[in-house]
């Protein structure tokens, strides 16, 4: 699959500010980026650094006034898919070490608080059939609501809530594959059939020695995802952090098919 993305931020800042950015589809062995170029309007600071587990960029920004990012890039995606609902969990005790973090509760994640749900609706299944169950449940629990929740909405507030958006959906799916003894991250995406056309966040699951993007709002498939970043939660991996008031101007995301 083929996608070609643009995004375009416009922001103001009253006062110096430091802002992180992370925009930039990530260079990964199952994504090809090509035709990647960003602009961005003069700034004090600017350096670049690694993303979350080395993956993505992060930039750094310290700016007073308007701040504007434009990007565009044409994403190859080469991702291996897979029937997760028969793929096996790895025993804790087995998962390599560069997994563990993902498997603790975070910020956002708060999956000590659910074993008790997971093992009570979920117990009789194991691995990719669990959390392919999981994904079904949310599916059919929660209602896509833009506007309902906020920036420091946690997935045990979702889970009472029942709505929200897809950085909510993230976080429970999150938190109860975790509460299951699989660990499970977050990350942040470029996808094609999101409506209306954001910056996207997905829970990417361990199974079998690999790591599996699932999407339980039901929007994008795998193999039409551009990986921006990953996290152990939305606090790992936002498009845009800023130590300093933000004022929002305008915002937009285009993700579309190329034509081979």
């Amino acid at each position: 699959m083929k996608l070609a993305i643009e995004s375009t931020l416009d922001y103001d800042f009253a006062t110096p500010s430091d802002v992180l950015l992370q925009v930039e589809a990530a260079l990964l062995p199952e994504q090809t980026v090509t035709g990647a170029w960003i602009d961005i309007s003069p700034v004090e600071h600017f350096a670049r650094l690694p993303g979350h587990d080395t993956i993505g960029d992060r930039i750094w920004l310290h700016l007073q006034g308007r701040l504007t990012v434009n990007y565009k890039a044409t994403v190859t995606v080469e991702r291996i898919c897979a029937d997760l609902a028969t793929l096996p969990a790895v025993k804790p005790h087995m998962l390599p070490v560069e997994t563990v973090d993902y498997l603790l509760p975070s910020r956002y994640c708060p999956s000590d608080q659910f074993q008790t749900f997971v093992e009570a609706e979920f117990g009789a299944l194991q691995g990719g059939e669990r959390v392919m169950a999981i994904c079904d449940w949310i599916g059919g629990h929660l209602s896509y609501v833009p506007g309902v929740s906020i920036t420091s909405t946690t997935a045990l507030e979702t889970f009472v809530q029942r709505q929200g958006v897809c950085r909510d959906y993230a976080h429970l799916m999150i938190a109860l594959v975790r509460a299951s003894a699989i660990p499970a991250r977050f990350v942040s995406v470029y996808a094609l059939g999101v409506e209306p056309q954001d910056f996207h966040a997905v829970p990417e699951v361990f199974l079998d020695g690999a790591w599996y993007l699932i999407d339980p709002t039901g929007m994008a498939k795998a193999e039409d995802m551009a990986k921006i970043g990953v996290g152990r939660d939305a606090a790992d991996v936002s498009f845009l952090t800023s130590y300093g008031w933000a004022q929002l101007n305008s915002q937009s995301v285009q993700v579309t098919r190329v034509s081979c």
